[in-house]
């Protein structure tokens, strides 16, 4: 039987022939690379999966060919008997480190709890040594505050001679106290 005829195709536009280019080094591959995924943006990129780890075969539950070491086996016998060998030596191995890099995981997590409990403990300690220096300052603005109180109370109590002097005197007051004003030496005398 023949095939109903169609309609006849358009014909598809000509692609320009692309330029054959080597790379010299793993930049230049990586650009050609982009440059065509770039060419054409609306299509999808193909995304690798991470491959699954190698694990070796799971040993049979129940060899059927036993062989020994005995006179009779045959020539063939020994290439069976050295790739079971070798396959369980294998699988040994993958256990072998499998239980390596568990134990290596599990001293990770040790690690990595006893230095956030050091980190809870050294932050505990200067969260602590913080609120001391903080209620002390606030104990000394208290102080501070009392004393300006009580100056007050025992000023208005007793008569004033004059409140010029009183501004003079703590003015000369704050001067004594700040020493860096007082020259420790004097030039020309």
């Amino acid at each position: 039987k023949m095939a109903a005829p169609s309609a006849p195709r358009p014909p598809r536009p000509r692609k320009e022939p692309q330029p054959l280019v080597i790379p010299r080094n793993a930049a230049e591959e990586q650009r050609l690379r982009l440059e065509r995924l770039m060419r054409n943006p609306e299509k999808t990129v193909p995304i690798p999966e991470k491959l699954n780890e190698w694990a070796p075969r799971p040993p049979p539950e129940f060899v059927r060919d036993v062989m020994g070491s005995s006179a009779g086996a045959g020539s063939g016998e020994f290439h069976v008997y050295r790739h079971l060998r070798r396959r369980e030596y294998q699988r040994q191995d993958f256990m072998d480190a499998m239980a390596e890099k568990q134990r290596l995981d599990e001293e990770f997590q040790k690690k990595l709890e006893r230095n956030k409990m050091i980190a809870e403990e050294q932050t505990a300690k200067r969260r602590k040594k913080r609120q001391k220096l903080k209620e002390k300052k606030l104990q000394a603005k208290k102080n501070k505050l009392e004393q300006k109180k009580q100056e007050k109370e025992s000023d208005q109590s007793p008569e004033r001679v004059s409140s010029e002097d009183d501004g003079e005197d703590s003015k000369e007051e704050e001067e004594k106290e700040d020493d860096a004003e007082e020259p420790s030496f004097v030039m020309g005398r």
